[in-house]
């Protein structure tokens, strides 16, 4: 006898910050595949629009700036629901540690932590409330491995990672999940971008990732650049009810990167 595991998320509201390209679009993409209609965000209006013209049915656009109280409150206003809440909205970039200001430090922290605590607050009531729902956290091997050329960044996802398993303690019992996906070194657009801030310029891509991993990513068992694809089939298992025993946890999509026998 064979079964066949199929992930379902048929009648699902699954918002996505951020999703207007990268981690973010192929999560969407990914929700939507699975039978979720889902939020696409960002801030441009036009930019969200034509995304989620290009998702078809089932994808629907809301431009709110999510890094505000007034912003976070017109997405969740607008989008009804939740059942499924992807934080993936993050900055990140690189400056040498002792270079760091106040203002950078404060801007990655509301980025990064702030906006998405924010959000868990305006749908986590709810979800507990109707006794079923996921809350997924788009963190980075940055948060247990931290860059010296960004220290704010990976305080930020670390804390992103104490986030998610103080949330999932306060809807214990409720049938209600949060986690964190911790992504490794992942191929985007602003990654390639941060890649070649590393490694010569003047390089092919295929020959400014391998010099980028093999000098400042070496701990990659994969020994490349994950694709967002990849990090887009965890949270869609996470996000589904197939996953309703796995809360408060971290777990990785990050190629080895991080050298640990724990999740």
């Amino acid at each position: 006898m064979t079964s066949t595991i199929t992930i379902d998320l048929a009648g699902k509201t699954a918002a996505v910050t951020g999703s207007t390209q990268g981690i973010g679009l192929a999560i969407a993409r990914r929700l939507r595949d699975a039978g979720a209609d889902v939020v696409v965000n960002g801030r441009n209006p036009d930019r969200v629009e034509r995304v989620a013209a290009e998702l078809g049915e089932g994808a629907r656009g809301i431009a709110a700036d999510v890094t505000t109280a007034e912003g976070a409150a017109q997405l969740i206003e607008a989008a009804g629901d939740v059942d499924i809440l992807v934080n993936n909205l993050g900055i990140f970039g690189s400056t040498p540690a002792l270079e760091i200001d106040d203002e950078q430090w404060t801007r990655f922290l509301d980025t990064n932590v702030v906006s998405a605590a924010r959000l868990i607050r305006l749908t986590l009531p709810a979800m507990m409330q109707r006794g079923w729902g996921r809350v997924l956290n788009i963190a980075s091997d940055s948060a247990v491995v931290i860059p010296e050329e960004m220290i704010h960044y990976g305080a930020s996802k670390s804390a992103l990672l104490a986030v998610s398993r103080g949330f999932a303690k306060a809807a214990a019992g409720t049938g209600v999940t949060v986690n964190s996906v911790i992504a490794g070194p992942t191929h985007t657009e602003g990654v390639e971008d941060f890649v070649y801030e590393m490694v010569d310029k003047d390089l092919p891509w295929d020959d400014a990732q391998r010099e980028f991993m093999k000098t400042a990513r070496p701990q990659s068992l994969i020994q490349r650049l994950i694709e967002p694809e990849e990090i887009a089939n965890m949270v869609t298992y996470l996000a589904s009810p197939l996953a309703s025993a796995t809360t408060g946890g971290a777990l990785r999509v990050d190629g080895g990167y991080v050298d640990s026998i724990l999740p």
